[in-house]
């Protein structure tokens, strides 16, 4: 009876995967020749499962427990990707999935009954495989053990030499597992030598006045009035207060998930040298410190000095200033920023000011407060703070997305309009330069699309690489040029633009930027309009570039509300 439970409990989880597998059979009969890649797969499927037999085979627990409990967690962590994004995890979401550990918290308030049932699939796996099984001396029994953890290394050596790729349909459980064998490997083979110093010097004078950069967090560029006539106000587009804004528009993301993109943002590079530079070149810090500039960093995100985005401490280091506010609840961060950044752009010292804001991540059911809830209907509201608030129970249903649609657009309402008329209420900009963007952008399924994910997906929808891309103040003699760019350069760029800008407005020559960091935002060079949807590039890989068909760019559908109160002044 025991080992008949542990192959009732194995076939049980195998069977949960059983879309999975219909979908890769499906992609199979769709390909040229197919016999040949079906009958490969159809191997492999059977060679996994009897892997996951003979696991549950090995008399010594020792062994077999381990094994269980690395299986299960393979299980639990693509099984949550893949049923959540609705597509397969390969290695590149993998490698995601890891570096933004630090947003489990988020993703679980989001997706928690999804990322529920694949615990339980987890769960019946680790009994079926860990329980202590029934000795038994069948040629099968000593095939399958003897078979089953060279099935798991032969496959993660076939993802090693086709660069992560070939696991879609297979398991959960052995994916899961190699890509983890896969990303111990990189870690332990990988360069770890310091990185390069400051080499070039400022051409011109310190600068008078701060350089700021704002990055939000989860910005649909499209979902804002300064680029939609059906976008949500934004404090942007007709400023309470005067101040320059130069408007250019919608910009290609560096990547759609928010590791890659903020990294970039801090390091630098080219399409072509991205990989390269955030390894060994020096920080934006850096620059800014060898430029006599103060260091400040305004975190909303996180609390307790924890790090994010690949962030380290040799980076944490060169860091004047580390501002988190760990007693503010979420709702209203965004605000204490907006004041806190008054606060420094009021202070007369010249400094760079890099901002990681709160923004419209999930979940969106709770971060505005009621008296900005003017889009309805909306997702049920549950707690004020929103790192605790339960999951937003999205299903895929178009009218669920419009729930969530306009849950965001009131959350833009007071983490991006509120936001500025605070800060610009609250501060003297004169000469200082803010540019304001997005990490990546979002999609909210306005085609009908399947699945239930925002960003970060494999084959991603063009919004997720949408975003804002706004140059805010500015030295006065340069108020024409930005002015003249913005225009020319209106929903053409990319935020790789953005680091060079940065270095420029420091005093660094234009001919040392352009060398290794590319154009600024003031530049004629066209901007190829891509994202990066395979940015970790890992084993061979090369990148994956997106372009974005700008006419094709969803815009906010008006009937998505049934009511729309008048802005209150705010």
């Amino acid at each position: 009876m025991g080992n008949t439970l542990k192959l009732i409990l194995i076939g049980l989880s195998v069977l949960a995967g059983a879309p999975e597998i219909w979908r890769r059979l499906t992609l199979l009969f769709e390909t040229e020749n197919q016999f040949v890649p079906i009958a490969a797969f159809c191997t492999l499927l059977v060679l996994c499962i009897l892997s996951l037999v003979g696991a549950g085979l090995i008399r010594n627990g020792i062994l077999r427990w381990p094994l269980a409990v690395f299986l299960a967690g393979g299980s639990m962590m693509v099984d949550s990707y893949q049923w959540v994004v609705g597509d397969f995890m390969d290695y590149e979401a993998f490698i995601t999935m890891i570096q933004s550990a630090e947003n489990f918290g988020e993703a679980a308030a989001q997706h928690g009954n999804i990322m529920a049932l694949a615990l339980g699939k987890a769960i019946i796996l680790l009994l079926g495989v860990g329980l202590k099984p029934v000795a038994t001396q069948s040629i099968f029994a000593l095939l399958s053990k003897l078979l089953s953890v060279p099935i798991i290394l032969a496959i993660s050596l076939m993802l090693f030499f086709r660069g992560g790729e070939g696991a879609s349909g297979l398991p959960s459980s052995h994916s899961g597992l190699s890509y983890g064998l896969l990303y111990g490997y990189e870690y332990l083979t990988e360069d770890h030598s310091p990185r390069e110093a400051v080499v070039i010097k400022p051409a011109g004078v310190k600068p008078a006045a701060d350089i700021v950069l704002i990055v939000d967090e989860s910005i649909a560029g499209a979902y804002l009035d300064i680029n939609s006539k059906t976008g949500v106000y934004s404090g942007l587009a007709n400023p309470k207060t005067k101040v320059p804004v130069h408007n250019f528009g919608l910009a290609a993301a560096i990547t759609n998930c928010s590791v890659g993109a903020n990294v970039t943002l801090r390091y630098g590079g080219t399409r072509d040298s991205y990989r390269e530079t955030i390894k060994s070149k020096p920080s934006i810090w850096a620059y800014a410190k060898a430029a006599n500039l103060e260091t400040i960093y305004i975190d909303a995100q996180r609390t307790g000095g924890v790090y994010q985005n690949l962030m380290d401490d040799a980076e944490r280091a060169l860091i004047d200033k580390w501002d988190q506010f760990d007693e503010v609840s979420v709702l209203y961060r965004d605000q204490a920023v907006a004041g806190r950044l008054a606060d420094y752009l009021n202070d007369e010292k010249q400094q760079f000011i890099l901002v990681n804001k709160v923004g419209g991540h999930f979940p969106v059911s709770d971060k505005f407060p009621n008296s900005h809830a003017r889009y309805a209907p909306m997702l049920k509201r549950q707690f004020t703070d929103v790192s605790e608030a339960p999951p937003d129970n999205l299903d895929g249903r178009q009218s669920n997305w419009v729930l969530y649609r306009n849950s965001y657009r009131n959350t833009l309402l007071w983490n991006v309009g509120s936001f500025f008329d605070r800060l610009f209420a609250k501060s003297k900009i004169g000469d200082a330069m803010v540019i304001y963007t997005s990490d990546h952008g979002q999609t909210f399924h306005e085609r009908g699309e399947y699945g239930e994910a925002t960003h970060c997906t494999s084959n991603p929808e063009i919004e997720e690489g949408v975003v804002p891309l706004i140059l805010i103040g500015g030295p006065s003699s340069e108020q024409a040029r930005w002015a003249k760019a913005a225009k020319a350069n209106h929903d053409k760029l990319s935020n790789y633009r953005i680091f060079p800008t940065l270095l420029g407005a420091m005093g660094y020559a234009k001919r040392d930027i352009e060398e290794v960091y590319g154009f600024d935002l003031s530049s004629n060079e066209p901007d190829p309009f891509t994202f990066n949807v395979n940015f970790n590039a890992r084993l061979g890989g090369v990148p994956i570039w997106m372009h974005i068909p700008s006419g094709k760019i969803a815009r906010p559908p008006l009937s998505d509300f049934s009511k729309k109160a008048d802005l209150l002044d705010q």
